[in-house]
């Protein structure tokens, strides 16, 4: 029977979960909302309701369920806004898009078609693609290193040596190298930022084809691909049995609930998930719900001070918060280009893609993601039939 309060090792738990989860990725978060043409209060917004939507659904779908269900934004996803070009119509055109990628989510849980569709693509071509939008983004941490050396090199050094030490450790050790960093360099000038509490900011969705499918679509895919599935599948490895199709629906519709607030989406987690679902996060398999709950509380306080870590990060160099965010996505870079890679028959399909993403190109509107995966998914079924 589970308890009415938590064990305090499943507190610890929370608390390492949220770190990671937070401190490990915000910094793309930040690049993916400016890339899209946010506003600095826009993307405090974005960042606070991103936090604040993946720690309520943590806390709600963890106790409906009595599962350990870890839920995150999606890393892979604002990686994809990062090197995506700025629709048109502004970050109103972008949060649309965002409505779309959680509406889809939603759908792909309750019609089990779209559900299975998603699922169907192949593996290796979702994570060419994923590969293909990273490269750029961990390519300037090493560019940094020769434009702005005295910062940029503390911050790869330290990821590296924290690295070798515990792999968990390694992007917040370099967020507070970052941050020394910053303050080194202020001189005289405070980084202290205006306000510590955040403000939600909200933004009137616009609609256009062009984002649905040039951002909208490819973000409902690598989320689905690269955190949903994977976080069902990390669930189940350790004996939990959790409703796909329910959950799937019920991130989506946190996606749709946080999106005019510039949250661009959120998803199930697959790497917290494990932290929250193994023994290290209780003995008793009954009771590790939980860290996943103590997570969701801690992602709710950081993001009630988002605005104070967006106006600290707004003193920051460009190539220092790129450095930053490069570091971070590396050993996902790695993930993903194996992953894409294993499988020969699949790898010309696969390297096609991550090529077509790498490279950046638009054309009609529609943003390279979308044409490395058009293209592999064409040389994908004309090597299978030959096959």
């Amino acid at each position: 029977m589970a308890q009415s309060f938590p064990p305090m090792q499943t507190v610890s738990t929370g608390l390492v979960v949220a770190v990671v989860g937070f401190f490990s990725s915000f910094p793309i978060v930040l690049q993916g909302l400016h890339a899209m043409g946010a506003s600095p209060a826009q993307a405090a917004s974005g960042l606070m309701s991103a936090a604040i939507a993946m720690g309520l659904a943590a806390i709600a779908l963890s106790l409906w369920y009595r599962l350990p269900i870890s839920v995150a934004w999606s890393t892979p996803g604002v990686a994809l806004l990062a090197v995506s070009a700025a629709p048109a119509g502004g970050f109103s055109e972008a949060v649309g898009a965002f409505l779309c990628a959680g509406a889809l989510t939603v759908l792909a849980g309750a019609w089990r078609p779209l559900g299975r569709l998603a699922a169907a693509i192949p593996t290796s071509l979702a994570q060419a693609m994923l590969g293909g939008v990273l490269l750029p983004l961990c390519i300037v941490p090493f560019k940094a290193a020769v434009d702005l050396p005295w910062q940029a090199l503390p911050v790869i050094l330290t990821w590296f040596i924290a690295g070798r030490i515990n792999r968990l450790i390694a992007v917040p050790a370099a967020v507070l190298a970052a941050a020394i960093v910053v303050i080194l360099n202020a001189g005289d000038n405070t980084v202290l930022p205006d306000r510590l509490m955040a403000a939600p900011v909200w933004i009137t969705p616009e609609f256009s084809l062009a984002s649905v499918i040039g951002i909208g679509i490819p973000l409902f895919i690598v989320t689905m691909a690269t955190q949903n599935i994977p976080g069902i599948a990390v669930m189940r490895s350790f004996g939990f049995s959790p409703d796909a199709g329910r959950l799937f629906s019920w991130v989506g519709g946190a996606s749709i609930l946080s999106a005019p607030l510039g949250a661009p989406a959120t998803c199930l987690a697959a790497i917290t998930a494990a932290m929250c679902s193994n023994e290290d996060s209780h003995p008793d398999p009954d009771q590790r719900y939980w860290s996943a709950i103590m997570g969701g509380l801690f992602y709710c306080l950081f993001g009630v001070f988002a605005v104070a870590i967006t106006g600290f990060a707004a003193h920051a160099d460009p190539l220092l918060m790129g450095t930053l965010a490069g570091v971070a996505l590396i050993g996902v870079l790695a993930n993903a280009t194996s992953a894409a890679l294993e499988n020969q028959t699949e790898r010309e399909a696969a390297i096609l893609t991550f090529a077509i993403t790498a490279s950046g190109i638009t054309v009609f509107g529609l943003g390279a993601a979308v044409w490395g995966l058009l293209a592999g998914g064409i040389a994908y079924l004309v090597t299978n039939r030959k096959n």
